[in-house]
């Protein structure tokens, strides 16, 4: 006949009451090894401060030409321009029938020049009043229009507005 086990899985084990002092005791160890050199680089920021500006190296900056100032400032021209906004104006006159082929910016007139394609001319057309009912985009206006070959050839437009002013 089998004997009956006793097992009990809920009673807790009895842990060493001395784990448990020497971990606080190496965890105020280090706080206080880290408050010391917290403090001591604290002191001394001021005159590593100073060293570092001290030594930049001012008579080795390179000159820069004016070409090359110019591209500088048409690049930051061009980052601060309100993006979102437009790209906002772009996703809600979306259509099937459109595709997009460029985007041409030009930051010191506020306009932008809008490139693409669409199946027939009223798809274009209506892609310009779509643009139009943006409140980003001013003055929308079709410049160009072509369509290549026959009737089933695509419509290649061109729409500028001005952009960002508003």
């Amino acid at each position: 006949m089998m004997q009956r086990i006793e097992i009990d899985f809920v009673r807790a084990r009895r842990s060493s009451p001395w784990a448990g002092r020497v971990l606080f005791a190496a965890s105020l160890a280090v706080s206080a090894h880290m408050a010391s050199d917290y403090l001591r680089l604290r002191e001394s920021l001021p005159g590593g401060e100073a060293r570092v500006a001290a030594a930049q190296p001012r008579a080795g900056a390179r000159r820069v030409s004016t070409e090359e100032l110019a591209a500088a400032r048409e690049t930051v021209e061009r980052l601060a321009l309100p993006w979102g906004k437009l790209f906002g104006a772009l996703e809600s006159a979306a259509s099937p029938q459109v595709a997009l082929l460029a985007i041409e910016p030009d930051p010191r007139t506020g306009t932008v020049t809008i490139s693409g394609e669409s199946r027939d001319y009223l798809a274009a057309l209506t892609y310009v009043l779509n643009l139009r009912q943006s409140d980003s985009l001013a003055n929308v206006q079709l410049v160009r229009h072509e369509q290549s070959g026959g009737a089933q050839r695509p419509v290649a437009f061109s729409v500028s507005a001005t952009w960002g002013t508003k």
